[in-house]
């Protein structure tokens, strides 16, 4: 299977075949409890399911549409149209109905799969006057036909023999897959993703850490997520059981019933568990709140291959058979490691996790190289803390007089779907992707992102502001939950800041400050000055054209929900910025935004 020459993601379902039989292939909780599928009932399920596509008259090329949570289900729907040469469509749940209507019309879904009946009528609302023939569900909805009907379908429909002359004509470069990225601007795209562009960064991926057959993953991002999806694809290549969380609030109780070896996240997740167990910490009394405070300042200090000397690693000794280890026993006991992807991990969070000796291996990529690049990985002298790790093996990478990453090579998409010059203004003649990310190599390695070439801005003074780095830096605190660095065109950087509600709340209790409501507590002038010394942490690290001399509180997060933030969980500038215009002119005294 090490071939990527003929490869094609079916083949890698099938390829089970080859190893002996395991009991939970996919895991999931029904009606609380733990249901898992063997690795025969897997490949007979998909092939069910793909001999009813054929009986209801999917052609190759036909695109599928797929909104639901993490399931097995998703993967049954995903292969059968992998392996019918239908065209698996699949969106976040979250999608906004404008989205899903643009999204119904410029792939022209033929059918569609949804998880329940709520995201049936959203479905279903959005298709009025669509090509969409008909909507199934996981879920038992009257009137609706669900997927255990269609498994009855192909049970009584085998086709086996047109299945198997669909599988034989499909070559690996061809089109497996359709992924709309809900970028900060305008309509989703349609990355079009080959069978070749997953298999490639899945076999430049499997060795990257050291995968058993025996091992559990536990998988909580969204599988419509190409990150979440090529992990999917590489755990199966080795043999690996996936169960899936119930939800995002259950993932705690779940790596514990699991205990799985990896997992892969987003910054924002491993920063809310690292929040909980510091809340937990601080309850503490006596010397077991010395101790954590102890250990946890000690892991702050983490330095890679000894650096600190013996005396720190005698001291990390402890820390760990006394606090740390519980940190572990957290996470379910067995992690070997979690990568973490999507946006900048925050180097405290770095150091403390590899102190704990739980090691977060930070990658890179986009939905349209399928997506890895780069990523810390466990071959040797491949890590390095405050970076995206080393580039791949089958990918190219150089700089443009910018400093904008580019990158080549067989995980790069085949394009937009529809949009021959929107692909044309990323990918240039000479088959190099310019990704939007500004970066430079360490030690002439190891690949570090600096910012995002569109989010950069210039000071009326001239000045170029790189907002991520000072946004990541500000987020550090324990009283920030979410900053935006504004300024463009302006005498100085400012920031519009969410504050961590939660901590600040206890913090007020300890001081006897009286909590009221979040809006009248960022106006308190106590709460307002401590967050503004937060802020003048940040600014000792800047250069001093680089510094926040401003900030004003907003009380709520920015959401998903709230159009304020894409999936990926990055900022929507522009629509923060105009929904906070009157602050935006307050901060510079602007004159009705004149």
């Amino acid at each position: 299977m090490d071939s990527i020459e003929h490869l094609r993601l079916f083949d890698l379902l099938h390829g089970l075949k080859q190893m002996p039989s395991k009991p939970d292939a996919l895991g999931a909780k029904e009606n609380g409890a733990w249901r898992t599928y063997s690795t025969d009932e897997y490949i007979e399920t998909v092939n069910t399911l793909s001999y009813a596509l054929v009986e209801l008259g999917v052609k190759p090329g036909d695109k599928i549409g797929l909104i639901s949570n993490n399931r097995p289900e998703w993967n049954f729907v995903d292969y059968a149209c992998l392996q019918t040469g239908s065209i698996n469509t699949p969106l976040y749940p979250t999608i906004s109905e404008h989205d899903l209507k643009h999204v119904i019309g410029d792939a022209d879904i033929r059918y569609f799969f949804v998880a329940n009946e709520e995201l049936y009528n959203k479905v279903k609302t959005c298709a009025a006057g669509s090509g969409i023939k008909e909507i199934f569900s996981f879920s038992k909805i009257e009137g609706v036909r669900s997927l255990r009907e269609l498994l009855d379908l192909g049970k009584s429909h085998p086709h086996e023999g047109e299945v198997e002359n669909r599988k034989a004509a499909i070559k690996n470069t061809d089109l497996a897959t359709l992924i709309y990225t809900s970028g900060t601007t305008g309509n989703p795209k349609g990355v079009m993703l080959s069978h070749k562009n997953f298999i490639s960064n899945v076999m430049a991926c499997k060795d990257l850490c050291p995968f058993e057959r025996d091992w559990k993953a536990l998988s909580f991002l969204p599988l419509n997520h190409v990150y979440e999806r090529m992990l999917s694809y590489l755990y199966i290549s080795r043999g690996m059981s996936v169960y899936y969380a119930e939800n995002l609030e259950t993932i705690g109780n779940n790596l514990k019933e699991v205990k799985p070896q990896i997992f892969v996240t987003v910054p924002r997740l491993l920063e809310k568990v690292y929040e909980r167990i510091v809340t937990t910490g601080s309850q503490l009394t006596g010397i077991k709140k010395v101790l954590f405070f102890w250990a946890l300042n000690l892991g702050l200090r983490y330095e890679q291959n000894g650096a600190n000397g013996w005396w720190y690693e005698f001291q990390l000794k402890i820390a760990n058979r006394l606090i740390f280890s519980k940190w572990r026993e957290a996470l379910g006991g067995n992690i070997v490691g979690i990568v973490s992807g999507g946006s900048a991990l925050q180097i405290h969070l770095a150091r403390v996790f590899h102190a704990a000796r739980i090691i977060v291996l930070e990658g890179y990529g986009l939905t349209e190289t399928s997506p890895v690049i780069a990523v810390n990985n466990f071959s040797p002298n491949s890590i390095k803390i405050g970076t995206v790790g080393p580039v791949i093996s089958n990918v190219q990478l150089k700089f443009s007089e910018d400093g904008e990453i580019c990158v080549k090579g067989p995980n790069v998409m085949l394009g937009y779907y529809n949009h021959p010059d929107l692909t044309k203004e990323v990918i240039d003649d000479d088959g190099w992707l310019h990704t939007g990310d500004i970066g430079t190599l360490v030690e002439g390695k190891f690949l570090q992102i600096t910012d995002r070439k569109k989010e950069m801005f210039k000071t009326s003074g001239g000045k170029y502001i790189t907002p991520q780095i000072t946004e990541n830096k500000l987020k550090a605190s324990r009283f920030i939950e979410q900053a935006m660095v504004i300024g463009e065109n302006e005498k100085f950087p400012a920031a519009l800041i969410v504050p961590a509600f939660s901590f600040i709340k206890n913090w007020c209790e300890r001081r006897k400050i009286p909590y009221t409501t979040n809006a009248e507590m960022i106006q308190n002038e106590t709460v307002r000055k401590r967050i503004m010394e937060e802020v003048e942490k940040v600014n000792e690290e800047l250069a001093q054209y680089e510094r926040v001399k401003k900030i004003e509180l907003l009380p709520r997060e920015w959401t998903i929900e709230n159009g304020e933030m894409t999936p990926k969980l990055s900022l929507k500038r522009k629509i923060i910025l105009a929904a906070n215009k009157t602050l935006v002119d307050k901060i510079y005294h602007h004159d009705n935004g004149n």
